[in-house]
């Protein structure tokens, strides 16, 4: 019995040795993957792409995640080209540069600059919304090649745009009411609606612009259909409030404008967009989804695709030889200035047609 015990002493300790000699390889065989994150917007003059690669190492991931250098690559070349029609031969190529930007606090991310290329068009020669645009990347001395091509988003147009058009937030008889923003798509596949809100605080006769955004939602849409969206009118003056500056200095308040912003984008973005929501699965199983192609054994996420953004503002008052222009109705005005959720708020008419009332400013 006692050798019995022996022997299996010695094979014990033999296994646990054995075992304390294997160590696991967390990074087992790393593949090269180049992550793209580029829309072009022909509504911008400099187009910014975000080119990094995914990082792998022993050690901590959150402490390789606090040095840039571990995201980005040493010999990138980058370019863009512009393909008009069927034609093989680009009208313009643009070698993108790369810079740092400010973007966010200290995180787990390095942190406050990152790197980003860009190139830029010239303000009358803008991106052409006939044209497909292709990038081709060059890494690690050629021997990984990236490709993306989009077409750009085009054809979104509102009828805000027109000096005829008033936002109406309250009827005749003071209730609260909807403003259909309507807008036509063009070849968008999916759409974001805002509208910016700007007035003017007046500290002893010097005024300060103050503005905020109202989102109105953001949808999927059909090519070539109208998409309408709905300003609430309760809110609108629950949102002024909620935005006013907190100073017993203030002494006047004035309406400026209300810009209605429509951002489209393409059939690609929204794929995208829709792949990389949250997952409402239990087994958190999510498909990927990328229109770049890479060569090799390496991989490569993101999106290279287009948007559109078109803002269209509409002033308070334009000019005394255009009575009815105004981006607010009367009605609208007089809730702003003495109504229930505003009224003590300090704001009065600047509009020249409403100098017959009490709420005109002085």
């Amino acid at each position: 019995m006692r050798k019995l015990l022996y022997f299996l002493s010695l094979l014990f300790c033999g296994l646990l040795l054995t075992s304390c000699s294997e160590e696991l390889n967390m990074t087992g065989d790393f593949k090269e993957t180049v992550v793209v994150h580029g829309l072009l917007d022909q509504s911008d003059s400099i187009h910014f792409i975000k080119i990094n690669r995914a990082f792998i190492g022993p050690g901590d991931a959150t402490s390789i995640a606090q040095i840039p250098d571990s995201s980005y690559f040493t010999d990138l070349v980058a370019t863009v080209k512009e393909y008009i029609g069927s034609s093989t031969t680009p009208t313009r190529t643009w070698t993108l540069q790369d810079t740092l930007i400010d973007n966010k606090e200290s995180g787990v991310f390095y942190a406050p600059q990152q790197k980003v290329y860009y190139f830029h068009t010239i303000g009358q020669q803008p991106l052409n919304d006939e044209a497909t645009y292709h990038l081709d990347l060059s890494l690690k001395g050629g021997t990984i090649q990236v490709h993306g091509e989009t077409r750009l988003v085009k054809d979104i147009s509102s009828p805000t745009s027109s000096q005829n058009f008033q936002f109406k937030f309250v009827d005749n008889n003071g209730i609260y009411i909807p403003t259909a923003v309507t807008a036509a798509v063009g070849n968008s596949s999916v759409m974001n609606a805002k509208l910016r809100i700007a007035f003017n605080e007046y500290r002893s006769g010097v005024p300060t612009l103050k503005t905020f955004d109202w989102n109105l939602g953001e949808v999927e849409v059909e090519e070539n259909t109208n998409q309408t969206f709905t300003a609430n009118g309760e809110t609108f003056y629950n949102l002024i409030k909620a935005n006013v500056t907190e100073d017993p200095l203030i002494d006047q308040r004035r309406f400026v404008s209300i810009s209605a912003i429509f951002t489209g984008g393409s059939q690609e973005l929204y794929n995208y967009m829709s792949v990389n929501k949250p997952s409402s699965s239990l087994a958190q199983n999510k498909p990927t989804y990328t229109n770049l192609t890479i060569s090799g054994e390496a991989r490569v996420i993101g999106i290279f695709s287009s948007r559109n953004t078109l803002t269209y503002t509409r002033p308070f008052y334009l000019d005394p030889g255009l009575p009815f222009v105004r981006c607010i109705n009367t009605k609208s005005t007089q809730e702003l200035c003495i109504g229930q959720i505003t009224g003590s708020l300090l704001f009065c008419s600047q509009h020249i047609a409403d100098q017959a009332q009490s709420w005109y400013c002085d």
